[in-house]
């Protein structure tokens, strides 16, 4: 099986953590790595080439192909830098990604402008930067595989994580357009949901707990999916210490009216719209 062989990947946010994974296994298993990383601190200040070159220098060392980036994912030039890196390095780019995360955790009625525009515009607008910039490559060879990194704060709420919730649930609705698009082109794009022991997750779950989640669990599940064989698109899959499960948006059989109800209609039948007892698989409503 030729997995991820011979194929480039660029892995955003990928100087540690979960990144960091992401790209060592890729490389091990014959893909040539892109490994992006700004080099800032948790919260998105600051920047340097450190975190990109050590994993970089791990990776050729351990006889793998991988180039280093710095370039920001939350500007329209620095999603094109990405990509161009990988062309200008290996020729090509059949792989992408989307691992680039930065937290904001305030509570709403403390959130400001600033805190929720720096989680989006690396989160969400990260995410369609540098796909974007690679959708037209992917297209032209008919072939290519979208990851994108969601989170349960987003599919589930998370006290304290409006901004970043808002942003993980936003790259959903992206790839599950981008499925139903790439779908005569030979483009796939899926989520992973992680829950893992990063810098961005330290201090908010307890020790032992932590100590279950290794990112490399994660990490095969993100080859997979960017695998020659894997024909799974525009799905949602969790993973986190060695559990791996899809996530999907159920329909309940709710109620229907002849015309349009009055508010009281809805009241009176209000068990019914919310009952999920036989809820079926939701589905596009076209595509």
């Amino acid at each position: 099986m030729a997995g991820v062989e011979g194929r480039v990947a660029v892995v955003t946010g990928s100087g540690g953590g979960l990144g960091r994974q992401h790209a060592l296994l890729f490389a091990q298993r014959g893909a040539k790595v892109v490994v992006n990383d700004l080099g800032g601190s948790r919260d998105g200040t600051g920047a340097g080439s450190e975190m990109a070159d050590r994993v970089v220098d791990e990776i050729n060392r351990g006889g793998g192909d991988a180039v280093a980036n710095y370039d920001n994912v939350a500007t329209p030039e620095g999603g094109k830098a990405i990509v161009q890196s990988a062309v200008e390095a290996f020729g090509t780019l059949d792989i992408v990604v989307n691992n680039a995360g930065i937290l904001r955790d305030v509570t709403f009625h403390k959130m400001d402008d600033a805190q929720w525009d720096a989680v989006l515009k690396v989160h969400l607008y990260g995410s369609y930067h540098v796909t974007r910039a690679a959708w037209p490559l992917l297209r032209e060879k008919n072939y290519g595989r979208v990851v994108v990194t969601t989170s349960t704060s987003g599919l589930y709420g998370n006290f304290g994580q409006s901004n970043y919730g808002a942003a993980k649930l936003g790259v959903v609705g992206m790839i599950n357009t981008l499925a139903l698009e790439g779908r005569k082109y030979n483009v796939h794009a899926n989520a992973v949901a992680p829950i893992a022991a990063t810098r961005m997750t330290e201090d908010i779950m307890p020790e032992e707990v932590l100590a279950t989640l290794d990112p490399a669990f994660v990490s095969p599940l993100v080859v997979h999916l960017s695998s020659e064989e894997c024909s799974t698109s525009g799905e949602v899959v969790l993973a986190g210490g060695g559990n791996y499960a899809r996530v999907h948006y159920m329909q309940a059989k709710g109620a229907a009216f002849p015309g349009v109800p009055s508010v009281d209609d809805i009241a009176s039948t209000w068990d019914q719209i919310m009952d999920m007892d036989g809820a079926e698989l939701g589905q596009p409503l076209s595509g």
